[in-house]
């Protein structure tokens, strides 16, 4: 499993930079995985289109929904995946939720509409724009899994590419907020029927000593 190349490809073609990355999975080998790109823009929004009209809103641009079908046999699959990502494109950590059913008793409808969001699929707008461009044509199916089996979802906070490298204090950091592959973290066992929330710490701060 592979995100860089399409991570890579999206920041060149949009020239934006990012906020955030997450990814999300149904516990499901072989079945597609939603990357989705968080960017940090506005759109300028004119009475008239004409270039020396001023802006009289500014509107968030879309988040980025991408499904990506590499075949994989095990969620280490994909935690390697973005644990690699995370560790080139700069990030102080990769937060993993593991999170349950939605459709079972006693569930909170957050649960619902946090899963909605994973995959791609916000309930809602902003000032009838959409948060969201999606391009998962198998986003409904993956749902329909997720609501009754769990998914995972993987967060991370790109320096390289993104909106913190004016702000990250970490020595593990080279000048341009990239670091070395390959990631030296290995992967926590995912346990199915597990809800937890693994973080995995790369960032070290200047002064501590502890350089990667």
């Amino acid at each position: 499993m592979e995100f860089m190349e399409r991570i890579d490809a999206q920041v060149k073609a949009t020239r934006l930079p990012l906020f955030a990355i997450t990814i999300a999975a149904v516990p499901c080998p072989d079945t597609p995985v939603i990357l989705t790109l968080h960017w940090h823009g506005f759109i300028r929004e004119k009475l008239i289109d004409s270039p020396d009209a001023n802006a009289v809103a500014f509107t968030p641009v879309p988040s980025s929904a991408l499904q990506l079908n590499e075949r994989w046999d095990g969620v280490e699959a994909i935690d390697a995946a973005a644990l690699e990502a995370a560790w080139e494109l700069g990030a102080w950590d990769v937060a993993r939720a593991e999170a349950p059913s939605c459709l079972r008793p006693g569930a909170e409808t957050r649960e619902a509409v946090e899963c909605l969001k994973a995959f791609g699929q916000f309930p809602w707008g902003v000032n009838g724009q959409q948060v969201v461009v999606a391009d998962a044509p198998d986003a409904d199916d993956l749902l329909a899994v997720a609501s009754k089996r769990g998914y995972l979802m993987w967060m991370f906070r790109p320096v390289a590419v993104g909106v913190w490298k004016d702000v990250a204090d970490d020595a593990t950091l080279r000048p341009d907020g990239t670091r070395e592959p390959p990631c030296p973290v290995v992967p926590v066992e995912h346990r199915p029927g597990k809800v937890r929330r693994t973080v995995y710490r790369f960032g070290k701060p200047h002064g501590s000593g502890l350089v990667m």
